[in-house]
Formats: C-alpha cells, structure tokens, sequence
C-alpha cells in the first residue's frame, strides 16, 4: 500500500511549487533521487566494461519535459550530471518535444553537445504518463573505444580522436537503429563492449521510465512540472543564500600547467560575487592549442560550478536550480572554450584544474571553506590497447589516482579522486579483463605537502604487460612540472612521474608501443598542504612516522622535528 503524503490542493492536479509543505517535498525529493540511483545501479549491473562496472565512470540524471534536472544519480561524476540537462536541451532543438514518441531513445557523442571528449556518449529517454511526456531519463557513460587513436592527449585535430555521433535516434519507439549502430561497431576496436554499455545505458533510462510513472501513479501528479519547480525553487535558494554570505568582491588567481611540450598552460580565474549571484571569469587564460587538452565549454561550466557547490552548499541534493545564481564564461578560442575541430581527447587534462583554480581565487575570502590543490587533479591514465591472451582485441584504462588537497580542518584524502568521481575499481577485474598484470599498487611516502594539515598521498603503481604482441600505450598525465600547491603557507604535493622499467621516461601525453614483458611505472602526484608545517600537531606527526606516510627525513626538513 501507498503512502501519499497530503498535498494543500488535490493531487491529481498538476502542482505548482507552492503546493508542498516541506515534509511531502523532502519524501518525494528523496524518492526522486533515489530513482535516479536506482538507474545507475541498472547501468552498472548491465555494463559490459570495467570503465562503468569498476571505475564509476558514469551519470544518470532524471529530468523534467523542458530537459531541466531534477535529481541525479548520488553515485556517479557530478560533472556528467551538471552537462547531461544541456545535452538533452540540444536534442530538444534538433527533434522538437511533440517528435517524441515512447520508446525513443537519442544519443550523441558531440564533445561540444556533450560532455567535451568523444569516449563519453549520452543517451536520453522520453518519459510518458497516460499518453503525455512528463521528462526524460539520460545516461553518459565512458565508452571501452570511440576508434581513431585511443584515447588520446597528442592527436591535432577532432577527426583523429575517433567517430563523432551527431544526435541521432538510437531507438525508435523500440527498434534499434540497426544502420547507426552498423557504422559505429565498424569503427571500434571492441565492439561487443561498446555496444553492450550502449544497452547498458538504455537499460539505466528505461528504469528511470518506469519508476517515474509508478511514483506520479503513487502520489496523484498528472506530470513533474510542479515539483521540478519546487525542488528547483529550493535548490537555487539555498544556493543562493550561500554566495550571499561570502563578501562582495572581484577574485583573481592565474594556476600554470604542464601543457603540452613546450606550450605550457595557464589558467586565469576571475570570480567576482555580487549580492546573490556569483560570476567566473576565464579571461586572459591561454589560447587553444593543436593537441587534445583543450577543454570545451560544456566541461569548463561543470567543473566551475560543482567546486563551487561542494564549498558553498555541500548538503542540498543536486539539480538544475543548484547552479542558477553561478555563471560561467570563456574567450572563445582559449582552452577553456575552443572552436572546432580542436582536438580535446583529454580534455580532463585542463578542465579538472578548475577546482584548483576557482578555489585558489576564493581562498582570501573563504579560507576555511577551500582546499588545497591536488594530485588527483587532474586525473593520470594508461590506456592499454592489443590482442589479449585468446587473440582478441582489448582496450582497458587504468583508472588510479593521486591525493587531494589538505582542508583547513583536517588532512587531504589519500589516493581519492576530487573533483571527478572516477574509482580506480577491483586490479583483479583489470586483470582478468586483459593481458596486464599489477606488482605493486602502494601509497608514496612523502608525497602529500606538508602543512598544520598534510596533503592526502598519492600512490605507485606498477604494471606488466603479458601479452605474446606488442601494446599501443597512451598515457594522459600533468602535474611533472607543476606540482599541487598548498594554500596558507602549506608545501606543494610531490609531482607526477612514469617511467618504463628499463628507466627510459616515456612522453608524458603521447601514444607509444610497448613490447611484452615491459612494465610501466606510474607514479602519482600527492596533494598540497595547508597551514604552516611546524604548526602540525606532535601526535599527528607521530602517526604518519608510524604508518610510514612521512619518512624521518622529511619529518625533520619539512615540519622541524627533532
């Protein structure tokens, strides 16, 4: 039996925000939500790769007709959450809401539509209730192969990064689109995986579907429009209430990254705060470059607003109204906003640095609010491609990470991903998933900054490649020279580091073969520090000589001890 909270109207009509009191609201916010994870645990089940079913690459996101969110997924990358909304608006312009019909499925790789790199495709939903549409459910996962060459940081231009889905009928009201579908397992190294997380991703939306029209069945609403505008309408308050208490002001802080040889890159972040509303600004930030780093504007939007979220409004549940009082711009023709074709296969490269960036710009006025920055962003990968040991085509990513930042109150996580939500996921699964074998995946000493709060650690990771055949690596990595800074007079982390085991160091963003039998050294960056060393407390300082998270050696150069 049903529970049905009371409404102050009728509630087989449609209600508008006004309609709930805060207790019906909070119970069906908490079920709409809860929807959304109930898709993403569909998705992962289903999934074919390791990428979705270990290392949580993925979002599910449940919308209202108008392709605005509602609730997402609590599991997934909040940067795929915060672009789906923008991708399914796309969609909507290119098939108008009257063209859909249940059943339908539309999905699109385009990094400009969509979340910024080719590997991620979305996939979105129509939702019908008594014959009308109310929403739709999406999905983005990370795809094993997109063709092309690998997943990449050095190609030049878009077209060598793999093939480019316009938005296109993936299902029509039920039946797969057999000729699209032919095209693009003819353009990929493993076409039973790519194909089976696409199924994967309809299976998440279909789920969505249906326990959306159970829940309107259950609580009387002929649609979600009402309740889309209340928990919107919350959402952007409390958001709104929290850039309103940081003081009115222009920030400004310029983060230098690796870039690509000798083209190195900067970022300059200006966030100015007005009354309620919060402006992020991104001129003078370096111009776009030939190589797969650049960072479209979809992806810069996501990963400004979200670190802004996690320091201003960590604890309301996310959706469309939380972003409503942030805005975001880019030059056109930087790195945070490139024209096409610019190649932005590893576009995480550059946007995962925006946290780094925005929060080193807030940190005079939010010092107990922001952290330091880390090792884990942005992200170090391996992408391993070949013949496995059955003599079929592999493709399989190392999803490890470096350390994140110190807080004002406490030490940076170890080996934890900020601001993405990528998992490293089970080495036996990696294993048994392809011709690899791991000999060591440990913390680094040392690794973390120093500071009254250490910076989390980052790791080693040591890999063989057992195949009879030669592998393509490609290795996506910064952080070698630039390493994570503190803040509040906290050291930097240690930098990033790969090497091969006869002690040659490969390019740090390029494609390579690698023979049997050659393992591969990844080091990962620690994250920064915060607050002054020598203000660290003695007994904390004691346990990291205990665990052997700081040796002796660094104890007395970096905190003073004795």
């Amino acid at each position: 039996m049903s529970v049905r909270p009371s409404l102050r109207q009728h509630p087989s009509a449609t209600a508008p925000h006004e309609a709930f009191d805060p207790v019906t609201l909070e119970i069906y916010w908490s079920r709409l939500i809860s929807i959304a994870d109930e898709a993403a645990a569909g998705l992962v089940r289903t999934a074919f790769s390791t990428i979705v079913r270990e290392s949580n690459d993925y979002g599910t996101v449940l919308m209202d007709r108008n392709g605005n969110s509602i609730s997402e997924n609590t599991g997934g990358l909040a940067s795929f959450s915060c672009i789906l909304p923008r991708t399914t608006r796309a969609f909507l312009e290119r098939f108008p809401a009257e063209t859909w019909r249940p059943g339908d499925c539309v999905m699109t790789n385009d990094p400009w539509l969509a979340t910024g790199h080719l590997p991620d495709f979305t996939l979105v939903t129509p939702i019908f209730h008594r014959g009308r549409l109310v929403g739709f459910s999406g999905s983005i996962s990370h795809s094993p192969d997109v063709g092309g060459a690998l997943w990449s940081a050095d190609c030049r231009e878009l077209f060598e990064e793999g093939i480019r889905i316009p938005p296109a009928r993936f299902l029509r009201e039920g039946r797969r689109n057999d000729d699209l579908v032919e095209v693009l397992l003819a353009n990929v190294r493993v076409p039973r995986q790519v194909l089976g997380d696409l199924d994967a991703q309809v299976t998440a939306n279909e789920v969505c579907a249906r326990r959306v029209e159970e829940f309107l069945d259950d609580v009387g609403l002929d649609d979600l429009q009402g309740l889309a505008e209340a928990v919107h309408t919350r959402a952007d308050t409390a958001m709104r209430r929290a850039v309103a208490a940081v003081p009115d002001g222009t920030y400004s802080t310029v983060l230098e990254a690796d870039g690509f040889d000798d083209q190195m890159t900067r970022i300059v972040c200006t966030v100015t705060v007005t009354g309620e509303t919060m402006h992020i600004d991104y001129t003078g930030t370096s111009p776009q470059i030939d190589r797969g780093i650049n960072c479209v504007l979809n992806y810069t939007h996501a990963y400004s607003v979200y670190p802004v979220k996690c320091a201003l409004d960590p604890f309301t549940p996310r959706n469309e109204g939380s972003y409503r009082a942030l805005s975001v711009a880019a030059p056109e023709g930087s790195i945070l906003n490139p024209r096409y074709p610019a190649p932005v296969g590893a576009r995480q490269l550059t946007g995962h640095l925006l946290a780094d960036a925005v929060y080193g710009a807030l940190a005079p006025v939010l010092p107990d609010r922001v952290i330091a920055q880390s090792g884990a962003a942005p992200s170090m990968r391996a992408i391993f491609s070949g013949i496995d040991r059955n003599g079929d085509r592999f493709s399989q990513v190392l999803f490890a990470t470096g350390g994140m930042g110190a807080t004002p109150h406490s030490d940076g996580l170890s080996t934890t991903s900020f601001p993405t939500n990528v998992g490293a996921g089970s080495i036996e699964a990696l294993e048994s998933a392809s011709p690899l074998l791991v000999w060591r995946k440990q913390l680094r000493p040392d690794s973390g900054g120093a500071g009254r709060f250490r910076g989390g650690l980052g790791q080693e990771a040591e890999i063989e490649v057992r195949s009879s055949t030669p592998v393509r690596l490609s290795l996506l990595s910064d952080r070698r020279d630039h390493p994570p800074l503190g803040l509040a007079g906290g050291a930097p982390g240690a930098g990033s580091m790969i090497r091969l085991g006869d002690g040659t160091v490969p390019h740090p963003k390029s494609r390579t073969t690698i023979a049997p039998g050659t393992r591969l050294h990844m080091i990962y960056a620690g994250g920064g520090g915060f607050g002054d060393p020598r203000t660290r407390a003695p007994a904390a300082l004691a346990r990291d000589l205990e665990d052997g998270y700081v040796t002796a050696a660094a104890a007395e150069t970096e905190y003073g001890a004795e």
